[in-house]
């Protein structure tokens, strides 16, 4: 065989292999999912909310970015209650990263520095009333988070937080596979809800049950896009299915909008 045919045949023989590594190496990667957490502060006092704003925004934030956690969300309630929250979302590319983040964090000299006022806070004059934490697995169609194609400023913007209990595991179960197998989650997409996730709960205070998060410019706009979805021929065959009936027994809607220091 001539030279030059060979050498031919050798990169074509590369880029074969190339080819195939790239595959082998996408489909070793299908099925894995993110893991996130929703950190919920309850604070009490408008000091209190300050502190935990610069904590989050000069030292935890820029420390998770560091740590090659990149899109971390930061929400306030739309609607002002007696209690103050800060809700802060953390996507995990692994169960691995999810338990490692701690010792990441405690490795990190400047985010010690940084957060010194919030992490060596005395005991009579603490940052906040108390954390709640929410610990979720992505659905199956939706393995990983999106940041949402808003054009609002996020000021005007509408986040709804969505959580959906089942009356038994077998019920929670049955929706879960609704927006799976049912493509749920494909209708949500067409419409261009924006979604940023959709997850199973994995460790909560309202199981069994399911979270996700759609985004909107406005009040208004996600009251056309609502309006679309119950409009919806494929909405309107899937719900009257038999087999997904009576599987939410109660849902929690939650309006946020995002800090002006939030990733998205």
């Amino acid at each position: 065989m001539k030279k030059g045919k060979m050498r031919l045949h050798l990169v074509s023989f590369c880029f074969v292999i190339s080819l195939l590594s790239i595959t082998m190496n996408a489909y070793s990667k299908k099925g894995e999912r993110y893991y996130y957490q929703i950190k919920i502060y309850h604070i009490k006092t408008a000091e209190q909310e300050e502190r935990v704003n610069k904590f989050l925004q000069n030292a935890y934030l820029p420390a998770l970015h560091r740590a090659g956690i990149p899109n971390i969300g930061v929400f306030k309630p739309v609607e002002k209650d007696s209690e103050l929250l800060v809700y802060v979302f953390i996507p995990f590319t692994s169960w691995k990263q999810l338990e490692g983040i701690d010792k990441k964090l405690e490795a990190d000299n400047q985010y010690l520095i940084d957060g010194k006022d919030y992490l060596d806070a005395p005991y009579n004059n603490v940052p906040y009333r108390r954390i709640e934490s929410i610990l979720l697995k992505a659905f199956e169609e939706a393995p990983m988070p999106l940041v949402p194609q808003l054009t609002a400023p996020k000021a005007e913007r509408v986040y709804e937080l969505r959580s959906y209990e089942g009356p038994t595991e077998k019920y929670y179960r049955n929706k879960v596979e609704m927006f799976n197998k049912g493509d749920e989650v494909g209708l949500f997409k067409r419409l261009n809800f924006n979604a940023v996730f959709y997850s199973e709960v994995i460790s909560g205070s309202h199981m069994p049950n399911l979270m996700y998060m759609t985004t909107f410019n406005s009040k208004d706009d996600r009251e056309k896009h609502w309006s679309a979805f119950g409009n919806d021929p494929y909405w309107k065959t899937l719900s009257a299915k038999p087999e997904y009936q009576h599987n939410v027994s109660s849902v929690t809607i939650t309006f946020l909008h995002p800090a002006d220091y939030s990733d998205f």
